[in-house]
């Protein structure tokens, strides 16, 4: 059996594959991704902050997010387990729609059943990625 923090760490991998099917087959069938409302990503796209289902959730990671994010760079801050969750802390930076760069800290709570995700819950700083998003100054 795979251990929690391995299905994450692979799951991150296989995100960068930009393979809907592959990203899907990491959640479990009622998996959800909840950020938080109102946040830039979400308004910019035109997005649900509460993903439900693999299917939603790989599509937004394999496509949808590349409408508004290119050349992604993440770097792992931490990762620390408790059971079968999983904390991330990471740096995304990013080139947003007309060269404008994006950078932003993120801390992601996984819950993971047996090989795969069940939930993600998603924490940035709101005010600072709704700045750079919609260009309101540093």
């Amino acid at each position: 059996m795979t251990s929690p923090r391995d299905v994450v760490l692979n799951a991150w991998m296989t995100f960068s594959s930009r393979d809907p099917e592959r990203i899907a087959a990491l959640f479990t069938e009622d998996a959800e991704w909840i950020a938080p409302k109102g946040n830039a990503t979400a308004i910019a796209l035109d997005h649900t902050d509460h993903m439900k289902g693999p299917h939603q959730i790989a599509r937004f990671i394999a496509q949808e997010m590349h409408r508004l994010f290119s050349d992604i760079d993440l770097a792992f801050r931490g990762v620390y387990v408790d059971g079968d969750v999983v904390i991330v802390e990471e740096r995304m930076r990013a080139t947003l729609p007309g060269g404008k760069p994006y950078e932003n800290e993120y801390c992601f709570v996984f819950e993971v059943v047996g090989d795969r995700i069940r939930q993600v819950r998603e924490y940035m700083d709101t005010r600072k990625g709704w700045r750079m998003v919609f260009d309101e100054g540093p």
